[in-house]
């Protein structure tokens, strides 16, 4: 789970590598995990991306490192924390990913970011 001042690394072309989470939004939530639109400000960017360094964004979150345990009993974890940058209306400003993904992403709706996923666990 992630909570305020976590960094994400950022895993498709919108141009930011790096994101610290500052508003977690909700009633009385204090943690997010896969599957949840947070916002953050972009600590890391290139030079020629679409968001540039300090720009406040949304992002999505696909991969934690944090061990999640599924219904049928299996568990999966990843190396770092990994989200990708979407726009107010849940859709990806980059036009690639190049991380694998949870499967719950696919099942929460965001069809687009598991069909560029090169990989769905």
């Amino acid at each position: 789970m992630l909570i305020e001042r976590s960094r994400v690394k950022i895993v498709d072309n919108s141009g930011a590598y790096e994101v610290m989470i500052f508003d977690i939004s909700g009633k009385k939530r204090k943690s997010v995990g896969v599957g949840q639109v947070v916002r953050g400000s972009v600590k890391k960017a290139a030079v020629n991306g679409k968001v540039k360094k300090g720009d406040k964004v949304l992002i999505l979150i696909v991969g934690l490192k944090r061990k999640i345990q599924r219904k049928d009993r299996t568990s999966i974890k990843f190396s770092g924390n990994y989200g990708v940058v979407v726009n107010s209306n849940n859709e990806m400003i980059g036009t690639r990913v190049f991380s694998p993904i949870f499967r719950e992403i696919k099942d929460m709706g965001y069809n687009k970011v598991a069909s560029l996923a090169p990989e769905v666990l």
